[in-house]
């Protein structure tokens, strides 16, 4: 059965706003110190989709969320070392905004581990969280861009072609 465009249109938003809570989650996490399993409960329970400050939020995707968190946490070494290997001479990823690690984390994440979502949407999609917290044409959110546009490269040879 082919589902209608605004059951599509609320998948694609659901999962935009999972990347958004996870980049969120691992900012939280490496600023006040919060695990794991504490911080997938809290987000769970309270941030998504649920209410905040009498403002209803909007759906994500909890699977997709977790997937994502579990998964950035899980490989954090290896992707870490595969972004400081991407970034130019001089720089690394400590040198960068701490919403920018979490950005590029998450993104490299799905790009190495989520072959079901295209590598161009994943890009956008995190240029787009990028912009969100960085105006727009600004070095964060031309960084997110160029340096996913970079690994995808690397680990989306196949789909590149």
């Amino acid at each position: 059965m082919v589902k209608a465009v605004t059951e599509i249109s609320a998948d694609v938003d659901a999962r935009n706003m999972a990347r958004l809570a996870a980049v969120q989650a691992l900012y939280q996490m490496e600023h006040a110190g919060t695990g794991l399993e504490s911080v997938i409960r809290e987000y769970k329970d309270h941030r998504l989709g649920g209410e905040m400050d009498g403002s209803m939020l909007r759906h994500a995707d909890e699977a997709f969320f977790e997937d994502i968190l579990r998964g950035t946490v899980d490989l954090q070494h290896k992707i870490d070392n595969f972004i400081n290997r991407l970034l130019r001479e001089g720089w690394s990823l400590k040198r960068l905004d701490a919403t920018v690690r979490a950005i590029l984390r998450c993104g490299v994440f799905e790009l190495i581990r989520r072959a079901d979502v295209p590598f161009p949407t994943i890009i956008d999609q995190y240029t787009d969280i990028a912009a969100s917290f960085f105006d727009e044409g600004t070095d964060e959110a031309n960084l997110v861009n160029a340096l996913l546009d970079k690994a995808a490269s690397e680990v989306r040879v196949d789909e590149a072609l």
